[in-house]
């Protein structure tokens, strides 16, 4: 049987295996898919171990995706752009690393949500690693303009250089503006105001004002759970919808699966039963 892992540290709360049966259940595929606690300097050896052991693909978490990154022979555009990688695909001894968190965001926004990105303005708030898996995807997705906010306004204008420099960018941006701005003085409202930051995570407040929103803007959190909670009361006190990273988790483990089995699970229906089960 075909043997998946999800690799990281802290690992134990990771909903990977939960999704990915489900996935393969409702898919017909035979797989087996585990946590494994993978110590602080040991991943490069585990990793090699794994390969060794023909293991056929692992999803990376905190905080190993730049090593993931790192560890691939061949990446794709979208790894290259966030220079991390969060999916590898193992074939042969050779390592294939991407990166799916950004269209795991733009699937659930879009498909989910159901609030299309094409012509909009959007705010991404973090030029961190969440922040720079997700930025290409969103490029792809046709907004009119997309801003990227920091703490420090110097990672964001790499991230951003980083991107237009690209040339598989080149013709997203004849479409798109996209620039960073000033944290401190960011001006302009915007129909999606995306939190890639670790203000959540940390129960820090929101880092942007609510002049960002506009009426009925959809304010997503790439955090879901107890985590979010801050965040999606801000958005709902000032007029925005809501929505936590659920999905984003549902839908990049979809994109994952589909590279490594060839079939694309039915995300939309594990997303709501994971839902139900959380309520």
């Amino acid at each position: 049987m075909d043997k998946y892992y999800v690799l990281g540290n802290p690992i134990a709360h990771s909903k990977s295996p939960l999704i990915h049966a489900r996935f393969a259940e409702l898919t017909g595929q035979s797989l087996q898919y585990e946590r494994l606690l993978v110590p602080l300097e040991s991943f490069t050896a585990t990793l090699a171990e794994l390969v060794q052991d023909g293991i056929k693909g692992c999803n990376v978490t905190v905080p190993f995706k730049l090593q993931a990154f790192d560890a691939a022979a061949t990446r794709t555009d979208r790894a290259q752009l966030a220079q991390a990688a969060n999916t590898l695909v193992l074939q042969g001894g050779a390592i294939h690393a991407d990166n799916t968190d950004g269209v795991g965001l733009v699937s659930d926004i879009q498909n989910n949500a159901g609030v299309s990105l094409d012509g909009r303005d959007v705010l991404l708030i973090g030029a961190g690693g969440a922040g720079a898996g997700a930025l290409a995807s969103l490029m792809a997705a046709g907004p009119r303009r997309l801003v990227l906010v920091n703490r420090t306004r110097a990672k964001a204008d790499a991230l951003v250089a980083r991107h237009l420099a690209h040339t598989s960018m080149q013709g997203l941006l004849q479409k798109t503006e996209l620039l960073a701005q000033d944290l401190q003085g960011l001006t302009g409202n915007f129909d999606v105001v995306i939190n890639a930051s670790a203000s959540s995570l940390a129960g820090a407040d929101v880092p942007v004002p609510a002049s960002v929103l506009k009426p009925g803007a959809l304010a997503c959190d790439m955090m879901y759970g107890p985590a979010a909670a801050g965040f999606m009361a801000w958005a709902r006190d000032n007029g925005a919808t809501p929505r936590d990273g659920l999905g984003m988790l549902v839908e990049q483990a979809a994109e994952a699966f589909a590279l490594w089995r060839g079939v694309r699970p039915p995300s939309g229906q594990v997303l709501q039963e994971m839902r139900a089960q959380l309520a």
